[in-house]
């Protein structure tokens, strides 16, 4: 959220990053995002027990409240129901720590790590029902090296994602890069 807030001030930068939701009140991305002078809200999805659809209804009423156009899942750990995903199809993108379609999931470093890959890095993609399927945006490939462990890899994957996600979101934002019948589409 940080690298997307910074990218944002920058002059010509197109896309503007209007408000910071988070599901979980009182987190230190909140205040971050009040540092940047960024509206934020709080969802707390406890209160609704396991009726997922109905705080996914919360967080898109604060969504059309604040007249947002364009989603950008940062730090979000929630699997999103097809509804919300259809609501919000072509509009809404996540970043991932692999170079997908490979590692879906979790412990994608340790996953990559065991497969023993030459390549890991993150991926951003546009978010569809199945987790981690979505057409991908762009991607950022890291080696990976003979001493690595899952901390080591770790760390040289985030460095690139504060990097791609937002030239991943300048695309989307500007329309260089849209999803048509399910394939990302560059123009």
């Amino acid at each position: 959220m940080v690298s997307l807030a910074q990218a944002a001030q920058a002059p010509g930068y197109p896309a503007e990053i209007a408000l910071v939701i988070s599901n979980i009140p009182d987190v230190a991305g909140l205040d971050r995002a009040r540092d940047f002078g960024i509206a934020t809200a709080t969802v707390d999805h406890r209160p609704f027990g396991k009726d997922r659809e109905a705080f996914e209804r919360a967080v898109d009423e604060a969504l059309r409240v604040n007249q947002i156009d364009l989603l950008v899942l940062a730090g979000f750990m929630r699997i999103l129901t097809p509804w919300f995903v259809a609501r919000w199809e072509g509009r809404m993108i996540n970043i991932h720590p692999s170079l997908l379609p490979l590692f879906k999931g979790t412990h994608t470093h340790r996953q990559a790590l065991e497969a023993g890959v030459a390549e890991h890095g993150c991926s951003v993609h546009f978010v569809v029902p199945e987790l981690d399927a979505g057409p991908v945006i762009l991607q950022a490939k890291v080696p990976v090296l003979p001493d690595d462990d899952e901390e080591t890899l770790s760390q040289r994957v985030l460095v690139e994602e504060h990097k791609l996600y937002p030239a991943a979101l300048a695309e989307v934002a500007s329309g260089r890069a849209k999803l048509e019948d399910g394939v990302v589409i560059r123009g």
